[in-house]
């Protein structure tokens, strides 16, 4: 439980790093203040193009890898020949991922107003089943491809992995892999919300 602790508390500090507002205010923008005001790559890439945005894609992928490999690490570096967390490993890798996203959406470092967290799932995917993010990565490069749209590769990917992760899991990780979608289904949920409920919005005042 210590291991699963500290692995949740690590994943939310590195979850909080406001990566989309540090890179946006370098360009002298705050996402959380233009466009749809969240502070995630799509955000960015639609106030700053794709370029500028790079960063923010490979940053928030990298805060749910690296606090998968905390996990990893806190726990004693448990898993299968194919790099699949295993044994103690399981509930603090996942615990950390967890963490990250959380701090991702509610980052203690910028005022807890933060993203959707889908990104910093697909990190850390990286993490807890490393076959099925490279397959995710082909099936967004083929969806890519065949429909000229990134976003719909992209969606294609991330809504694949739990079903590209089944093969090489027990279905009780594929589940807790379902728990952690939830959390990007909230967000989306909060902030189709708070879009409502804005000036001009269908429910504004």
């Amino acid at each position: 439980m210590i291991d699963v602790l500290v692995s949740g508390i690590g994943g939310y500090l590195v979850g909080s790093v406001p990566v989309a507002v540090l890179v946006a205010r370098a360009h002298g923008v705050d996402p959380r203040e233009a466009g749809d005001r969240n502070p995630g790559f799509w955000n960015v890439k639609g106030l700053l193009g794709a370029r500028r945005a790079v960063p923010v894609f490979a940053g928030d992928l990298a805060k749910g890898a690296v606090a998968g490999l905390l996990g990893l690490a806190v726990s004693g570096w448990h898993a299968s020949a194919l790099g699949v967390p295993a044994g103690a490993s399981v509930p603090a890798v996942y615990a950390a991922v967890a963490g990250a996203m959380a701090g991702h959406a509610w980052p203690v470092f910028a005022g807890f107003r933060g993203g959707r967290s889908v990104l910093a799932f697909a990190g850390g995917m990286a993490v807890i089943c490393p076959p099925a993010f490279a397959l995710a990565l082909l099936a967004l490069a083929a969806v890519t491809a065949a429909t000229r749209s990134f976003a719909i590769g992209a969606r294609v990917a991330v809504f694949a992995l739990p079903v590209l992760q089944a093969p090489f899991t027990p279905v009780a990780q594929v589940a807790a892999t379902g728990a952690l979608m939830c959390l990007i289904g909230l967000r989306f949920a909060q902030a189709a919300l708070a879009a409502r409920r804005r000036p001009g919005g269908e429910r504004a005042g």
